[in-house]
């Protein structure tokens, strides 16, 4: 078995980005993540702070330009060469450390894209693919910050990623019908 001190690197220098961002731009995941440990608490909050800033720059204006600027931006990740914006320096270690495949973070943005596009949703299984890609690609990449490697595992936090994206849906349902989305 793995051992975390061995491999991994120490945290505490990433903490303060990422937790101020969580702590303003989510704070259910914010209280929620202060009961992981430290090992997975810091890497756990640095996906979802590179999640959310994805998402905000998408929400407010970007378009398919935030599109292709993420697309970029997760390749110069993925080489080795992130960008100093956002929390993608950070977000890089954690992808290097837990060995994170990048068609996790891809099908991120893939959600992200059908924003975009202004997709609608006929049915629950719609609903449901959408959710995978915004909220189960997150599920699996957190599995990985916890060294699991199980394909049938990893595929329970996808389910439990989508949960919790339809529960996300069905308590914004309000505000959202305010801002003209469905």
């Amino acid at each position: 078995m793995e051992t975390y001190e061995k491999k991994d690197p120490d945290w505490t220098r990433y903490k303060a980005d990422s937790k101020r961002i969580m702590a303003v731009g989510s704070k259910s995941f914010f209280a929620a993540s202060r009961l992981f440990p430290e090992r997975l608490s810091t890497p756990a909050t640095i996906i979802y702070a590179y999640c959310r800033l994805a998402d905000d720059l998408v929400d407010y204006g970007g378009g398919f330009r935030a599109i292709d600027e993420l697309n970029d931006r997760l390749d110069a990740i993925y080489s080795g060469k992130p960008k100093n914006l956002g929390v993608d320096r950070d977000f890089a270690q954690v992808v290097k450390t837990f060995k994170i495949p990048i068609e996790y973070p891809k099908a991120l943005i893939e959600g992200f894209l059908w924003d975009v596009q202004g997709r609608k949703y006929q049915n629950i299984d719609q609903l449901c693919d959408y959710s995978a890609r915004v909220a189960g690609s997150v599920g699996a990449m957190i599995a990985l910050v916890m060294r699991v490697r199980d394909t049938e595992v990893i595929a329970r936090a996808c389910e439990l990623g989508i949960a919790m994206q339809l529960t996300n849906i069905a308590r914004d349902v309000g505000e959202d019908a305010k801002m003209g989305r469905l």
